[in-house]
């Protein structure tokens, strides 16, 4: 239970962001709340390797994203991050990856 308890106060920010998608319409904004969210995250708890995991999700994620975008896999009508994706999909797959890393552990 204790396990179950700890996977979703880790999910919690994320459930958070992806909440706040709809009720923000500009991506600008939405980023500085993603980001908002995800310091308040990492200052209440901050694992050893959170740092690492945060950048490798946020650049393999972005990459990733851009080739899903080019050859036609996804397609968003938010678009303000190179002009073909959302300029806050980045810090959520960053920190998801956060959160997975702590659920791991």
């Amino acid at each position: 239970m204790n396990k179950i308890l700890s996977i979703f106060v880790n999910s919690l920010p994320i459930l958070v962001m992806i909440g706040s998608i709809p009720l923000i319409q500009n991506d600008y904004i939405l980023t500085c709340v993603f980001i908002l969210i995800i310091t308040i995250a990492f200052s209440i708890k901050r694992g050893k390797h959170d740092a690492l995991f945060f950048v490798f999700g946020f650049i393999a994620m972005t990459i990733s994203e851009y080739l899903f975008i080019r050859t036609g896999v996804e397609t968003f009508t938010r678009n303000s991050l190179f002009g073909i994706m959302p300029l806050w999909l980045p810090f959520l797959w960053a920190y998801g990856f956060v959160a997975i890393a702590r659920s791991v552990k």
